[in-house]
């Protein structure tokens, strides 16, 4: 049976056939969030430690950690800054020793620059996924090695010097290299987590249907788990969550065993509000002055304030419990226990606590 143990200092994640699906959080990425880098360069971890345990709390397994931020004002004053070399490895191990520091999960170290996965290698406790190799002969050469060195699972994305193929065959066959290339350093099956490429279904209407066979062949020719960027999918498309709702339980079904992916449904924000309010005082609806913002939103219709878990949150749950890999749906139920009202937690607690005593 083929399981990738990924670990924190406290806490292990399992990947595999008959494991829960999981979801690795992929927030944590300042490429194309010109806010986030700009927070970045001026030393501002506010919203990554944010990120981190907003992904976290909306159910994130596994948290991704990507260094590719641009410096633009830096690179003006010091033109080392143009070199993702110069500016990534000492920012991963920032992060890294950041969101570990916030959260338990297990991290994934990702990048595309050596010296920040080795960086983030030795700073991250327990046993990190690596993100990633591809069948370029440049790239195996490269991180293989400190798969082995470290001795961590690693995502392996199928594509080589040639590219992207849109023939799942070809993709199958960059997958099987990997892997074969992975064993000649000692590098086990059950450490590599392929990524089969999901291609957008609004370019290439047979991109679902090639991804679950890929998938299915993955899991039964290389005994491998698999990932994928999940929200690849539905790219360019209307209504991207109810696609990827669909793609990631029938991903599931068919033996993908994880994602990188938003888990967080994002609160509104005091700029919405505000806006709404405006709405609403335009057609004669006046708001009182100095109401909680957190209370106004759901009220007009914008819902909570705070991260909430996403709709393909929601999804995997189901999937997880309708494939029996959520035994008799406590994980199920759980998440859809509505909290407890402020006040009330402690008056549960004691009927409980005579509970356990009585027993």
């Amino acid at each position: 049976m083929t399981e990738t143990v990924v670990a924190s200092a406290t806490k292990e994640v399992v990947l595999g056939f008959d494991r829960p699906f999981r979801v690795i959080g992929e927030r944590i990425n300042p490429t194309g969030r010109k806010k986030l880098a700009a927070e970045l360069e001026l030393g501002d971890f506010s919203t990554v430690e944010k990120d981190a345990l907003e992904q976290v709390a909306c159910g994130a397994d596994i948290l991704d950690i990507n260094s590719g931020a641009v410096f633009s004002n830096m690179m003006a004053k010091d033109p080392r800054y143009a070199d993702n070399n110069f500016v990534e490895p000492p920012l991963m191990k920032e992060l890294v020793e950041r969101v570990q520091a916030l959260v338990d999960v297990p991290l994934c170290i990702d990048s595309s620059v050596p010296g920040a996965l080795e960086n983030g290698l030795e700073a991250a406790k327990g046993r990190p996924l690596l993100n990633s190799v591809t069948g370029e002969e440049e790239r195996l050469e490269i991180v293989l090695p400190l798969v082995k060195k470290y001795d961590v699972p690693v995502v392996a994305i199928s594509n080589d010097d040639t590219g992207i193929s849109e023939d799942p065959d070809v993709r199958f066959e960059v997958a099987r290299k990997i892997v074969e290339r992975a064993a000649d350093f000692g590098i086990p099956a059950h450490d590599i987590v392929v990524d089969p490429l999901v291609m957008p279904i609004g370019a290439m209407s047979t991109a679902g249907h090639q991804v679950f066979t890929l998938v299915r062949r993955l899991r039964e020719e290389l005994g491998v788990n698999t990932t994928c960027g999940a929200s690849n999918i539905s790219f360019g498309l209307p209504n991207r969550h109810g696609i990827n709702n669909a793609f990631l339980p029938m991903a599931a079904a068919h033996g993908m065993t994880s994602a990188i992916m938003n888990p967080v449904q994002l609160g509104a924000s005091e700029t919405k509000i505000a806006a709404r309010v405006a709405e609403l005082e335009a057609l004669g609806i006046m708001v009182p002055e100095g109401v909680d913002p957190a209370a106004l939103a759901p009220l007009i219709g914008l819902g909570a304030t705070k991260g909430t878990p996403s709709k393909e949150i929601e999804a995997i749950k189901a999937a997880d419990f309708l494939l029996n890999h959520d035994p008799a749906g406590g994980a199920w139920i759980k998440f859809n226990r509505v909290p407890a009202k402020p006040g009330k937690e402690g008056a549960r607690g004691n009927r409980e606590g005579r509970r356990r005593r009585r027993a």
